[in-house]
């Protein structure tokens, strides 16, 4: 009789490890009462900690110990259950699901992500990062930042043709210019905490060391996850307030065939905004601009109603980190030209004034309806140009 005890309580360990679940005598007793009940959640579903034995594999005949055996001192911890673990059977947990609609997954289901083998979706997104994103990534960003400074070194400054004139056009009026500063200030807190984040640990962590770099990069990730959306809402008031002046116009395409003159040296004729431009703030501030800030509106769990799964964020980051390199290779030509590549750019964007030969020059059709008087040449509440432009004027006596 012992015998035949002993050879059913072995059974039944065995049994329970190849179901790979610990159910109480009761669920049991109902499972057997009732066999077309639903089946039973993979996992551990109610074990005290400290009956559990961590140093069990200290104890003799450890390895020899079969699936019933180990369960009774480490439950959970045998062949069957890590197998059902790792084909991503959904176990116990006492979260809500709601909020935590994964907690019974530790392995996540096979996918084949763009760039990535076939398998589970965490090491797929983690080819995808570590083998397409940085270094691809990485390499474009430093291949557009030499070409610039090479063009730069080539090129220099592009200056004025003809003297200043001391007469004055604004061109941008102060709601403009401080839209566009709220908007460019966003962007390079994004795309500083965003390298450092990203490509920190190759070339800041040897040098700051573990825990210095680690408080920068929390700082910085913080930094970014409040940037985030005053860029949006920044990007969308900058989005309407240019929009009426850079819808396509005649001789939008001249001036890209030409690649507006900056090889040859002859401006070619635009609007208030050149092609280029224009070219920026569709592809830029609008197209890539709403895949950014809707990828990390995601990534920052702002977005209502939405199961943060991790399949659903890691898509995300994907999605957010390729729009973020090609906004980030766009806008650097951008800032390039806006500040050091030509003169009197910087200064437009910051006293909200050019020159009437700077307007003639670079925008020579904006200049001749300002001259038509299609355009004021004062658009703004002020009665007076700020600035350098307010000290242009004669004072008469």
């Amino acid at each position: 009789m012992k015998n035949f005890l002993c050879s059913m309580a072995l059974l039944a360990g065995l049994a329970w490890g190849t179901a790979g679940a610990q159910a109480p005598a009761s669920a049991q007793a109902a499972s057997a009462a009732t066999p077309a009940a639903a089946p039973a959640v993979g996992g551990i579903q109610g074990q005290n900690i400290f009956q559990v034995k961590p140093d069990a594999s200290e104890e003799p005949g450890y390895a020899q110990q079969n699936n019933g055996e180990r369960a009774k001192v480490q439950p959970g911890n045998n062949a069957p259950m890590w197998r059902q673990v790792g084909e991503g059977v959904t176990g116990y947990s006492s979260l809500p699901k709601s909020q935590a609609p994964e907690a019974g997954n530790l392995i996540q289901p096979f996918v084949q992500y763009p760039g990535s083998r076939v398998t589970n979706a965490g090491e797929a997104w983690r080819q995808v990062r570590n083998q397409w994103i940085i270094p691809y990534g990485g390499s474009l960003l430093l291949i557009v930042a030499g070409a610039i400074a090479l063009f730069y070194w080539r090129k220099g400054t592009m200056q004025l043709h003809g003297a200043e004139t001391g007469r004055k056009i604004e061109r941008f009026t102060p709601f403009e210019r401080s839209a566009h500063w709220a908007n460019a200030i966003a962007f390079v807190a994004l795309a500083i905490s965003g390298l450092v984040m990203a490509f920190g640990k190759f070339f800041l962590l040897p040098i700051l060391g573990g825990t210095l770099f680690g408080w920068l990069a929390y700082a910085l990730k913080n930094l970014h996850n409040f940037a985030g959306p005053l860029f949006a809402v920044s990007l969308v008031i900058v989005f309407f307030t240019f929009l009426k002046d850079n819808f396509p116009r005649r001789g939008d395409l001249t001036w890209l065939l030409k690649g507006g003159g900056m090889l040859s040296g002859t401006e070619v004729p635009s609007h208030r905004f050149n092609a280029g431009e224009k070219l920026v703030f569709w592809g830029g501030v609008l197209f890539l601009g709403a895949i950014v800030v809707a990828s990390g509106l995601v990534l920052d769990k702002l977005i209502p109603g939405l199961i943060y799964e991790r399949g659903t964020m890691q898509i995300a980051h994907m999605v957010h980190a390729v729009a973020t390199v090609v906004m980030m290779v766009m806008f650097m030509g951008h800032i390039y030209l806006g500040t050091i590549g030509m003169q009197g750019a910087y200064k437009a964007m910051k006293t909200g004034y050019v020159d009437e030969a700077w307007a003639r020059e670079h925008h020579q059709l904006w200049y001749d309806d300002v001259k038509a008087g299609k355009i004021p040449s004062q658009r703004s509440s002020s009665a007076e140009p700020a600035g350098e432009a307010a000290a242009a004027k004669p004072v008469q006596a």
